[in-house]
């Protein structure tokens, strides 16, 4: 039955405020000034860490194990080399976003504290905090896009673990290394 007005219910449409997520979106509605959320924003990143480097340590101790099984599928098997190395590189690329995230955030937090001692700390080392921010928002970004990479590298090894890959994988690799083979 139409609505009053002969609007139909489901093509009225419907306003949503947008989703926010993440510690520093958030802080926005309760900071009063953009100090007031740096310091919000600080203190709840700061309270992630310990679980972040437990899962960095986790991701590196199991990465290890991992290739110290495989190790020699990585030398025999085709393919298998260059995606590793591959997963390093992005690896260590999102350990070095997440580590610059941190210094970033830490300079924001010390630029926007009332706290005597870290002006001091700012005094001497100035920090341009319009820039920090903006650097902060492209970094942040930059860790999921990474970390989306080692999901797909993940998948591509999981393809390379198959047995009819890994059998084709070896030929190949037998094949390159003697040209004799047909």
């Amino acid at each position: 039955m139409p609505a009053a007005g002969g609007n139909h219910p489901i093509e009225t449409p419907v306003r949503c405020a947008p989703l926010k997520i993440g510690t520093t979106t958030a802080t926005k509605d309760e900071g009063e000034t953009d100090e007031t959320s740096a310091r919000i924003a600080s203190s709840g990143w700061a309270k992630w860490a310990p679980l972040n480097a437990a899962a960095i340590g986790a991701h590196l101790f199991g990465g290890g194990g991992l290739l110290a099984v495989n190790a020699h599928r990585v030398a025999a098997q085709k393919g298998v080399a260059a995606s590793t190395t591959a997963k390093t590189v992005v690896t260590a690329a999102a350990l070095t976003a997440t580590a610059y995230a941190r210094v970033l955030g830490k300079k924001i937090e010390l630029a926007s504290s009332h706290d005597p001692e870290d002006h001091e700390k700012t005094a001497q080392h100035p920090v341009n905090l319009d820039q920090a921010r903006r650097q902060l928002a492209y970094v942040q970004w930059a860790v999921p896009a990474l970390t989306g990479c080692l999901v797909m590298l993940n998948a591509l090894h999981g393809e390379q673990q198959r047995p009819a890959e890994q059998l084709h994988g070896m030929w190949e690799r037998a094949r390159s290394a003697t040209p004799l083979i047909p």
